[in-house]
């Protein structure tokens, strides 16, 4: 089957963010199945070519278009980006005749490039909901003139109408979606996955990691690995690391990223004394590189500002420190925060009193019992209900459908919390 995989933000592993398209393509190439990826270069180095750049990575064909884009951007310069990219995915997905489309978001607007390209074709539609638009955006406030609202909720119902499946990254994302007018049969959940043929690796990566950066010191390590962007509120752990030099000072944290709070977050970490004393900036780094450093990590760390519609989310961080078998702390509520509860991979810190979260990040650290329980927690999430393997296949089914496999198909079901 020819498959195009519609991704306005795909990245290999060579490149900082989410691998989970890079995984999902390379899997169904590697299954048999010829595979296009339409994407965009946001930020092309050296001269800028015009049009389309073809190239086969690890089995796949990635067409690339220059489409500046960036966190930092404001909300009228990302929209501008999302149709610009919308108007010239839609000719170049449809010109490969695809038998099937798999149409990601965010954007929202990704769906009008698919539909372009299965116009009055038989071609199969499937539609991936990353995030929940364009309840996301209003609820952060982005999102407000009415009849900019209206269009968006229209463009949500027409991706929900239009697509023969709809794949959920998360329960509460799968409820969205159904409360929509979606019929419940048409909705799959494939959450994001762990990936541990990369993250699992010897002890002496970590080791020589640490190593290699002598200022993060020998004590344990906290690791935040994402964009620093107005909805991740990486403050909160600059006032996290304020008081653990207190109570902890042996304990140290690392920021891996950037985005449109940086300065911010740089400017309170200075106002606070930890800016390169017991909290270090390390910019953005390629997936391969945070193999690394979660090797290193005592905790890695997923946050979000207090926004109900966030927790929610399927954060790409969170199940890659899985995958390193690492404990996970996070701020926010949610079927993650369940999970962490019951299975004990983590823990769950206060999201508006730093003084407790500190206390109970503390208690973490200072319990080799806790720690030891949340690394083999992890590992069996890992290699159980969020094996690439496993969720790779639930999509692939449902792209290809019941009546295309040979007999024995099982029909997509919902990955279990």
């Amino acid at each position: 089957m020819r498959i195009v995989y519609l991704h306005q933000y795909f990245n290999t592993p060579d490149m900082a963010g989410s691998t989970r398209s890079y995984e999902m393509a390379t899997s169904w190439a590697a299954a048999g199945h010829e595979v296009h990826v339409i994407t965009s270069a946001r930020k092309p180095a050296g001269r800028v070519r015009r049009g389309w750049r073809a190239e086969c990575i690890d089995g796949i064909t990635v067409h690339w278009r220059p489409v500046p884009y960036g966190n930092e951007m404001g909300f009228v310069q990302r929209v501008r980006a999302f149709l610009t990219f919308a108007a010239l995915a839609g000719p170049r997905a449809r010109s490969i005749r695809p038998d099937a489309v798999f149409a990601t978001s965010t954007p929202l607007t990704i769906i009008l490039p698919a539909l372009v390209a299965t116009a009055l074709r038989r071609s199969r539609l499937v539609f991936e909901v990353r995030d929940l638009w364009p309840q996301l955006p209003i609820a952060t406030g982005h999102l407000r003139h009415p009849l900019l609202i209206r269009a968006a909720q229209l463009l949500e119902t027409l991706a929900y109408r239009s697509s023969r499946m709809i794949v959920a990254l998360s329960p509460g994302m799968a409820e969205g979606v159904i409360a929509r007018g979606t019929p419940e049969q048409k909705v799959v959940v494939a959450p994001n996955a762990c990936d541990t043929h990369m993250f699992t690796v010897p002890p002496a990566v970590g080791l020589r990691y640490r190593r290699g950066h002598p200022q993060l010191g020998t004590g344990p390590l906290i690791a935040y690995c994402g964009t620093l962007g107005e909805i991740n509120g990486v403050s909160y752990l600059v006032r996290l690391a304020a008081i653990m030099r207190r109570i902890h000072p042996d304990a140290v944290f690392g920021i891996y990223g950037t985005g449109k709070d940086e300065p911010e977050v740089r400017a309170l970490a200075r106002r606070l004394g930890v800016l390169d004393a017991n909290l270090f900036m390390m910019g953005a780094v390629p997936k391969r590189e945070i193999v690394e450093v979660l090797s290193a990590a005592a905790v890695a760390v997923s946050l979000f500002r207090p926004i109900p519609e966030m927790e929610m989310n399927s954060a790409n961080k969170f199940f890659d420190a899985l995958a390193a078998g690492r404990p996970v702390a996070i701020n926010y509520g949610g079927w993650q925060a369940e999970l962490i509860r019951q299975t004990g991979c983590g823990v769950v810190l206060h999201p508006g009193d730093i003084e407790t979260a500190a206390e109970e990040l503390n208690s973490f650290l200072q319990s080799n019992t806790l720690q030891e329980r949340a690394r083999e927690a992890a590992r069996r999430l890992a290699t159980g209900p969020f094996a690439r393997s496993r969720i790779t296949e639930t999509v692939l089914d449902t792209i290809t459908g019941p009546t295309d496999r040979n007999s024995g198909l099982r029909q997509p079901s919902a990955v279990s919390r």
